[in-house]
């Protein structure tokens, strides 16, 4: 099989937008890891940003993450994305690393810290305000880590009240999105453990607030696709967060552990009508402690890139034929056979096609960029979390 003009039209839509943190410093629990030429503020983490779209055409814009991504000026940060061929994206609040919130943020019984984390995301949404972002994305760490410690329902009832504060204050052109995680830091229970808690608070707030899905978010064999399948079908979809995970929440290279199951999460998202949609967000989620930040960028995107063609490539007249006919091996043979369809040339040819190096990553390497900026920031202070 190859790849028709048709997928070479729809895969000239895509678009992935790259996580800022991803050009920062970072590492495991135990330790946070240096690298040469690591970003050291906002400014130069969209600078690295705007080289994986220069080389791959796939990485649009950039998220924020506020107060890590704090500047004087937004217009100014928005400019220089801008000049530098990129546009500023979804903000992301954070109310997990601030001593206040230890035993909660938006979920708090006290009334102060609670306020303090709602005022937070009031904050990220004059930030929205002034760099021209659609989404304010909310994770929340807030959890108990023992039986009793605290009232399961009150904490659901607090975090409907914070909800209903935050998405009264965005725009008419801007939406709430939720993700959910199932554990940690919190061990006992999670406040928004599940896609199923994200869909029932985003519902009770209206049109405007949807669910994130944070592919390394789900307990093991976990079928991920089924969840894109019905937040899809019930129109709740709002973001995505790729990354890949051997163990947990990794936020490993996306497509590393399992790139089967990015391919059948794409094929989900097509048949859904979620791609190339508006509506629906497609974001990396990703943090390099080992390999260089923005060679991890690029094989990323082209990874997602890989899946979407080989996705698309699916015979889904034959694939409906088999279904009906209840014929198991024939639609499977119909999936797997697209699966196994190296489409690394036919990328790399139409690529050329389009101004772009038919090898991004060799490209990348040859450019000289690593080198200049490992040079070039010496001294400083490095971009890492939390700052």
């Amino acid at each position: 099989m190859t790849l028709t003009d048709d997928i070479r039209s729809q895969l000239a839509l895509q678009a992935i937008e790259l996580p800022s943190w991803a050009f920062g410093n970072s590492g495991t629990r135990f330790k946070v890891f240096s690298t040469a030429g690591t970003a050291r503020d906002p400014f130069e983490k969209v600078s690295d940003a705007a080289q994986v779209h220069k080389h791959t055409g796939l990485a649009p814009s950039v998220a924020l993450h506020i107060p890590w991504d704090k500047v004087d000026s937004y217009a100014d940060l928005r400019k220089h994305a801008q000049d530098s061929g990129v546009e500023l994206g979804t903000v992301n609040s954070n109310t997990f690393q601030d001593d206040d919130y230890k035993f909660g943020s938006v979920t708090h019984h006290d009334d102060r810290i609670r306020q303090k984390a709602i005022d937070h995301h009031f904050e990220c949404i004059d930030v929205m305000n002034e760099t021209g972002s659609r989404d304010l994305k909310i994770w929340l760490a807030d959890g108990t880590n023992y039986p009793g410690q605290d009232s399961l329902r009150a904490r659901q009832d607090r975090l409907a009240d914070s909800l209903q504060k935050i998405y009264e204050r965005i725009g008419d052109d801007q939406r709430l999105v939720l993700e959910y995680k199932f554990f940690e830091p919190a061990f006992y229970h999670t406040d928004v453990p599940d896609w199923g808690t994200s869909f029932a608070q985003t519902s009770a707030l209206g049109d405007r607030a949807l669910v994130c899905l944070d592919t390394g978010h789900h307990a093991p064999g976990t079928n991920i696709e089924f969840i894109v399948m019905q937040l899809l079908r019930l129109g709740k979809l709002g973001s995505f967060d790729f990354n890949s995970r051997f163990y947990a929440d990794d936020d490993l290279i996306v497509g590393a552990a399992d790139p089967f199951q990015l391919f059948r999460i794409v094929f989900e998202v097509i048949q859904g009508g979620g791609y190339a949609n508006p509506d629906v967000a497609f974001m990396l989620d990703q943090c390099h402690n080992l390999e260089a930040k923005i060679p991890g960028q690029i094989r990323s995107v082209l990874n997602v890139q890989e899946a979407t063609a080989k996705a698309l490539l699916v015979d889904t007249e034959a694939l409906a034929a088999a279904q009906r006919a209840n014929d198991v091996l024939a639609a499977n043979t119909v999936f797997m056979d697209a699966f196994n369809t190296d489409v690394r040339a036919d990328l790399a040819a139409w690529r050329e096609t389009r101004g772009l190096p038919a090898d991004p990553m060799a490209a990348y390497k040859a450019s000289g960029y690593q080198e200049k900026i490992e040079a070039d920031r010496v001294g400083g202070t490095q971009a890492s979390w939390g700052a």
